[in-house]
């Protein structure tokens, strides 16, 4: 699945699931290239179903937290990454990055950012990864757009992402390795990418990333023709069952893993839908979360240390 294709498919997404109004999904569909009649033609093959009939009243819910307290599956204490700058092949980027308070990291992780860019939820997620041990960067790849804060239109973000050649993409994304290995000097590397950033996962291996030791891509596209043999990672793949889409791609990323003799997992989380493990979204699944990023976290401690 070519990555502008992929883009198109989550507005549509979107829209079938109430999160966008048709108005907005045809101007965002617009924006992607498409033309009147040919976003009209796919809003129309997906329109969101008739909402079910009210149910029961339910028990009252439990109290809220207090606005203090984590993100359910985040440990308390989490803090948030900083951002960073440092030269990149064509300007310079942005990043947000953090590293465990005490000790030396125990690898680095480079992380890759949905198609909304370098959100919070991006900035909080480096934070929980060096709770965790590692040292985190997640790359911006809007620098170039004076990044993700710098826009004003949520629609600009997948527009910009969808417009950059993904030679482009990649190159920033080495990048960051780049840094990561200054950084954490001698650590070994990992990826962990969302959505989009899963796409570009399965891109880093594509294009023969050795670097990477091991790679975890959430719910990603792989690519038309997958080839993965010039890659050295081990591979955790997750997706989301109700996730049809994107899990169209899953058996040509499996055959191309077996293809190329890599140490792979496939994981698929029945029950859980597209984005399930963004905290701030409206298909996050709490369980489906603190599962997967519990086996993030074992798939590291066994191919990053």
């Amino acid at each position: 699945m070519a990555l502008r294709e992929y883009l198109v498919g989550e507005v549509a997404e979107d829209f079938s699931d109430g999160l966008l109004t048709r108005r907005e999904a045809l101007r965002r569909l617009g924006l992607l290239g498409l033309g009147a009649g040919a976003a009209s033609a796919l809003l129309a093959a997906c329109a969101p179903t008739a909402p079910s009939p009210p149910a029961a009243p339910a028990a009252p819910a439990p109290p809220e937290p207090p606005s203090s307290a984590a993100p359910p599956g985040v440990a308390p204490g989490t803090r948030r990454g900083e951002e960073v700058r440092f030269a990149g092949p064509a300007g310079e980027l942005i990043a947000a990055w953090a590293a465990p308070t005490s000790g030396a990291p125990k690898a680095a992780v480079l992380v890759l950012h949905e198609n909304r860019g370098l959100t919070d939820h991006f900035f909080d997620l480096v934070g929980r990864l060096a709770n965790s041990g590692y040292g985190a960067l997640c790359v911006d790849l809007l620098s170039a757009k004076g990044g993700t804060a710098a826009l004003t239109d949520p629609a600009q973000a997948p527009t910009a992402l969808a417009d950059a050649p993904v030679d482009a993409l990649v190159a920033n994304l080495r990048a960051g390795i780049d840094e990561l290995g200054r950084r954490v000097p001698g650590g070994k590397v990992g990826a962990v990418g969302f959505c989009f950033g899963g796409g570009l996962t399965w891109q880093l291996l594509q294009a023969g990333e050795a670097r990477l030791a091991a790679a975890v891509p959430f719910y990603g596209p792989a690519p038309e023709r997958p080839d993965f043999h010039r890659a050295k990672a081990a591979v955790l793949a997750v997706y989301a069952g109700l996730d049809a889409r994107v899990n169209a791609t899953r058996d040509r990323a499996e055959s191309a893993l077996k293809a190329a003799g890599l140490t792979y997992r496939v994981r698929t989380f029945d029950g859980a839908d597209h984005a399930f493990f963004n905290d701030t979204g409206a298909r996050y699944n709490a369980g489906a979360a603190q599962r997967a990023y519990a086996e993030l976290l074992d798939w590291y401690r066994r191919y990053l240390g």
